[in-house]
C-alpha cells in the first residue's frame, strides 16, 4: 500500500509455509507503486528483474503465479497483472480503488476482496463496481466481499492462498 514496506506482508508467511507458496515481496521504487503506468515504470522493471531471478532459483509452478496487493498496491497488482496476464495468471486483490489498466492481455483468474465499510475506497464505486466490469469482460472472477473497513483481513487472505493453491474457495 501506499508508504508500506515488504515488512507489512509479513503475516502471510505462515500462510505461504502452510500451502506451499513463495512469496516474492518487493517494495516501490517510491513512496506508492507505480508513479507513471503501470508496466513501463522503475516498479515493473524491479518486479521483472525479481521475479526471472526467483524463477532460476527455485522450481515454480508458471501456471500458479499471482500479483497481489493491497489497497494501493492492490490498485498496482490489478493493473499490472491483467496488462501481464500471461505472465500473472492469478491476481489476489483486497480493497483496490483503481481499475484503468493501459491494456489486458491473457484472462488471468481473479480473487477481488473489498470491505462493506471501507470509507477510504467506498465498496459501491470500487469493488462492487470492479467485479462487475471484470465479469463482463469475460474473466473468471472470485468476489468476496466481507464485513469491515479498508484493508485485507487474514481470513481473506487465507481463503485466497487456497483459491491460488486449489482453483476454488474453500
Amino acid at each position: 500500500g501506499f508508504r508500506s514496506t515488504a515488512e507489512a506482508v509479513r503475516y502471510t508467511f505462515p500462510l505461504a509455509e502452510e500451502f506451499g507458496v513463495i512469496i516474492l515481496a518487493p517494495e516501490s521504487r517510491d513512496v506508492t507503486w507505480g508513479q507513471s503506468i503501470p508496466g513501463f515504470d522503475t516498479d515493473a522493471r524491479y518486479i521483472g528483474m525479481a521475479y526471472r531471478w526467483v524463477s532460476e532459483v527455485l522450481t515454480i509452478d508458471t501456471s500458479r503465479v499471482a500479483m497481489a496487493g493491497v489497497s494501493d498496491g492492490a490498485n498496482y497488482a490489478l493493473n499490472m497483472g491483467l496488462a501481464y496476464g500471461d505472465t500473472f495468471n492469478h491476481l489476489m486483490i483486497f480493497s483496490s480503488g483503481i481499475l484503468a489498466p493501459f491494456r489486458k492481455d491473457g484472462k488471468t483468474k481473479i480473487f477481488l476482496a473489498h470491505g462493506t465499510r471501507d470509507e477510504q475506497m467506498p465498496i459501491d464505486r470500487t469493488g462492487r463496481k470492479f467485479a462487475a466490469e471484470l465479469k463482463a469482460d469475460g474473466y473468471d472472477l472470485t468476489y468476496r466481499e466481507y464485513e469491515g473497513g479498508h484493508g485485507a483481513p487474514i481470513e481473506v487472505v487465507r481463503e485466497s492462498f487456497y483459491w491460488l493453491v486449489n482453483g476454488k474457495t474453500p
